[in-house]
């Protein structure tokens, strides 16, 4: 039976008091126990971020010709984030409602540019394994073939057999910066060059890394070459709402310039209601989230994000070298980012098991699979809670050793199925059925769906 709405209107205070009630039973990211979905600093900085999403809470970005001021706030936020970016003076964008917009518009966009400047029919793509599953959305939801680059020994995109993936109906490659499973940066300079010489746009997703690699570098880090500087680059995605700790809801995308923007654009010149233009996926795009993001770039400023790199920086550094050295864990990759990835040294230790132990502490951790792993996007707050969290992987390890029967429960024996069982096509239907449960209303939908 179906919930009735109120028969009238109810207190206030009651209904905030319920809403914060509901998360009783959410991730406990306020504590740096979360290692992913959230990027939170403290209470303060949530309140500044709520009242500047206030100030424009009703204000709608669907024509900039009418809430001049979300124009302005976009217009500022692309302007910063291309100057971070190194992007000449002829680079355009939007403000999208977050990652996956972002890349389902630059999917979109050389989509329609092939077909438009050489009449492609049947565009193709090439993407690295590892790209975020966003682009095989967007793949999916725009028509495009896949060309998939496999990656080396050491879990590193093999760019060289970029040339050879490349035909007449590619529309775009892709590199990411870094990528999200094990934290690499792709080989952004080898792939551009490529691209370049055989005229093929190249898009880098920088949605993790493009508000703390640039602060990275400033501080000193060794980061290889990846955003503008490197010709043959034509778009760059990144995110504000990750590591620019904006408030949910703003990413960018910034294309080189507006030849390769026009493609973006929606135009419908017929309608009843009007001519109706739309640089974007949405139509409606709340006022609220450019506020948030603007006035968190100009809270922080560079030194801010400095500040908030470095303390991430040596999070990560911590991290890397504390998991290295607990018998039986391993790194999967090296991190050039704020991204760690971690694995099971040999056979006899199962890190799904591990994973478990951990989220039994309180820890909520990511799972890999190609190989099994662990996962963590790291940030400033995390630098706090290094030691807690190593001294909890270490007993972690002991114990999923000690007791190998353990990883035939709970969500190991899930996640163990599901990474190893060879009839991909049979996990797709199984994941697609059960998860697609969650969305049916019900009153405790934990649990209900299984670990995904």
């Amino acid at each position: 039976m179906h919930k009735p709405l109120p028969e009238s209107g109810r207190d206030p205070e009651d209904i905030l008091a319920e809403l914060r009630s509901f998360g009783a039973q959410d991730p406990d990211y306020k504590h740096s126990r979360v290692w992913s979905l959230v990027y939170y600093l403290d209470q303060a900085h949530e309140d500044f971020l709520g009242k500047a999403y206030q100030t424009y809470a009703s204000a709608n970005g669907l024509n900039p010709l009418a809430f001049k001021s979300l124009k302005k706030l976009e217009d500022d936020i692309i302007s910063f984030t291309a100057g971070l970016l190194h992007a000449p003076d002829t680079a355009c964008g939007v403000v999208t409602s977050g990652g996956t917009e972002s890349c389902l518009l630059a999917v979109k966009t050389y989509r329609d540019r092939a077909k438009a400047l050489r009449g492609v029919s049947a565009p193709e793509m090439i993407i690295p394994t590892t790209a975020h599953v966003a682009w095989e959305k967007g793949a999916e939801y725009f028509g495009l073939k896949i060309r998939w680059l496999p990656l080396t020994d050491d879990l590193r995109t093999d760019a060289s057999q970029l040339e050879g993936l490349i035909n007449d109906d590619t529309a775009m490659i892709l590199g990411s910066a870094p990528e999200y499973p094990h934290g690499t940066i792709d080989p952004i300079p080898f792939m551009a060059e490529i691209a370049a010489r055989r005229g093929v746009p190249m898009h880098v997703d920088a949605c993790v890394g493009g508000f703390i690699l640039p602060f990275m570098e400033m501080n000193g880090r060794d980061i290889p070459p990846w955003d503008y500087r490197v010709p043959g680059v034509t778009s760059i995605s990144a995110d504000v709402h990750k590591y620019g700790f904006a408030s949910k809801g703003a990413s960018t995308i910034i294309y080189r310039d507006l030849s390769y923007f026009k493609h973006q654009m929606f135009v419908s010149q017929n309608w009843p209601g009007g001519v109706f233009a739309s640089p974007a996926l949405l139509g409606t795009r709340p006022g609220g989230a450019y506020a948030a993001a603007w006035g968190a770039l100009q809270y922080f400023g560079i030194a801010g994000y400095r500040d908030l790199a470095a303390r991430t920086a040596e999070a990560v550094d911590r991290l890397s070298a504390g998991i290295a050295a607990i018998p039986g864990l391993r790194m999967l990759a090296k991190p050039q980012g704020p991204l760690i990835a971690y694995g099971a040294a040999d056979a006899a230790l199962n890190i799904f098991s591990v994973g478990d132990r951990m989220e039994e502490r309180g820890w909520s951790l990511n799972r890999l699979q190609f190989p099994d792993g662990l996962h963590g996007m790291v940030t400033a707050r995390h630098l706090d809670v290094v030691d807690t969290y190593l001294g909890d992987l270490a007993s972690s390890v002991e114990i999923a050793r000690a007791h190998p029967e353990l990883a035939e429960q709970g969500a190991a024996a899930v996640y163990g199925m599901i990474a190893h069982a060879p009839f991909r096509d049979m996990v797709r239907s199984q994941v697609l059925d059960t998860f697609a449960n969650y969305y049916v209303p019900q009153d405790d939908p934990s649990g209900k769906a299984g670990p995904f």
